[in-house]
């Protein structure tokens, strides 16, 4: 595609703010969600002390802005995306806690857990710089990775759609909280997409901050004016949070509590944990590829030939490490981030590397994280249906080149995109395949086998469609001359 701004492009000091204000905010609501859903699956769980376990979203958000600086060190700066908390490792960071009421250990497992997934990508990449891209390329083809990526976006329209909704009764029931909250959406949705098409200059390269910007603005004037007539349904903001507010407050960093339990780590518990995190982490080695080659079909540039694939996943397993070693949460390249890019046409290096600053500042400042924390949900569902849809077709876009008029490549695509927008997942004892991986994996088997099969023969058609033009005109030339004779 078109960029206005190139991976090397330098924007200047005010646009970079603003730029860097909008990476954040596409990033943000999925960053900051990861350590709630935490808390409430380990609710009731007691840590030694009888203090349940809790992790901070601030801190999450630092992990997250310092995890991207070290994913762009080891990629030498030019892979424009930003690394937030995983939500690959739900599953595995409920696991790593679940053994704090029986093993008296919880944050040390969260950044145990990390480390092991992160020396998964340093093997992997050390496999790679030794035997190089090829037998990746080769494995995953477009005509496997550009279904799956389509499947990365397909799988979020659920989220998407359902923030957009959340405010109806039940998920979905129309009531007039539910329109109230449609009506926000929309106009979130609309404003990105006008602002995108038919903006000029910088509304064209900032739509998310205007559409989220003119959403919330609507979720409040609904509000106060359910307020004024003392209607509650119409009271879809909630500004509690700005009460006992402070100013400035240092996050509740993981590994401060983390390192009071190293006395309580035994092998046991080790091996649980290992069991917990490092399958996961060959799965979102897949998402990993999917996420960079869709991001070098954007920017025109494959990503793993340069800075090479060996060196993302370097900056990936080390940045997962550092952001868990902070805020708990292993790292991994966000599609909502790559989806900002391909919108905006912003592919600049130094607005992710001004996003990671400005993420690691934020988390110290409480009225800011509070602002964004008070943005309601179906506003960002409405940003979300943008950016899950461009990253779906971001994946069709890759499959244009593939022929599809050959059932082995139309049969590859069809099982992949079935399977994942059909929720297929797989589980082998404690280890979940998400239906990205499964689909993948399906994509993967099914293109081994049919690639065998050659290339089908052209039509009967077109086949003698030359001969018998050919034939036709000798004919005539016979019949021309036998008349002259």
């Amino acid at each position: 595609m078109k960029l206005t701004y190139g991976i090397k492009d330098k924007p200047n000091a005010g646009q970079l703010v603003i730029f860097a204000f909008q990476q954040l905010l596409a990033i943000l609501a999925a960053t900051i969600v990861v350590p709630v859903i935490i808390n409430g699956n380990i609710a009731g769980l007691e840590k030694f002390g009888g203090v349940p376990g809790e992790l901070s979203q601030a801190a999450a958000l630092f992990g997250a802005g310092v995890g991207t600086l070290v994913y762009l060190l080891f990629t030498k700066c030019k892979s424009p995306v930003f690394l937030g908390s995983s939500f690959a490792f739900l599953g595995s960071m409920t696991a790593a806690f679940a053994g704090a009421a029986t093993m008296k250990l919880g944050y040390l497992g969260l950044i145990i857990g990390a480390i092991l997934a992160g020396l998964v990508y340093v093997v992997i990449a050390l496999v790679v710089k030794v035997a190089g891209v090829g037998w990746i390329n080769k494995l995953m083809p477009a005509v496997v990775i550009g279904p799956t990526v389509a499947i990365i976006g397909l799988s979020l329209a659920g989220n998407a759609v359902g923030d957009a909704l959340s405010f109806a009764a039940d998920g979905h029931t129309m009531n007039l909280r539910g329109w109230i909250g449609l009506i926000c959406a929309l106009v979130t949705l609309f404003t990105v997409m006008i602002c995108s098409v038919f903006g000029k200059k910088m509304a064209k390269l900032i739509p998310f901050i205007i559409g989220i910007a003119a959403g919330y603005a609507c979720a409040s004037i609904f509000t106060l004016i359910g307020m004024l007539i003392k209607n509650a349904d119409m009271q879809i903001m909630d500004w509690s949070a700005f009460a006992g507010m402070k100013i400035l407050s240092v996050p509740d960093f993981t590994f401060i509590k983390g390192f009071s339990e190293f006395k309580n780590l035994s092998g046991t518990y080790l091996a649980g944990v290992a069991v917990a995190y490092v399958p996961v982490a060959f799965v979102v080695f897949a998402e990993h590829i999917a996420d960079h080659k869709n991001l070098s079909s954007i920017i025109g540039k494959d990503l793993l030939e340069d800075p090479g694939l060996n060196n993302t996943l370097l900056g990936d397993g080390v940045g997962s490490m550092v952001g868990a070693f902070f805020g708990g949460c292993p790292n991994t390249t966000y599609g909502e981030s790559i989806g900002c890019v391909a919108i905006t046409g912003n592919a600049s290096v130094v607005t992710i590397l001004a996003t990671s600053v400005l993420a690691i500042i934020a988390s110290f400042i409480d009225p800011f994280v509070t602002v964004l924390s008070t943005i309601p949900s179906c506003v960002m569902g409405g940003v979300c249906i943008a950016l899950y849809g461009f990253i779906a077709v971001s994946g069709l876009k890759m499959i244009q080149k593939v022929d599809l008029d050959q059932n082995k490549n139309l049969f590859v695509v069809s099982v992949i995109l079935i399977a994942g927008v059909g929720g297929m997942f797989l589980q082998i004892g404690k280890v979940y395949l998400t239906e990205i991986a499964a689909a993948l994996i399906l994509g993967i088997i099914a293109n081994i086998i049919l690639s065998r099969k050659k290339d089908d023969a052209p039509v009967l058609e077109e086949a003698v469609e030359e001969p018998v033009e050919e034939i036709a005109e000798e004919s005539t030339e016979e019949a021309v001359e036998e008349v002259t004779e």
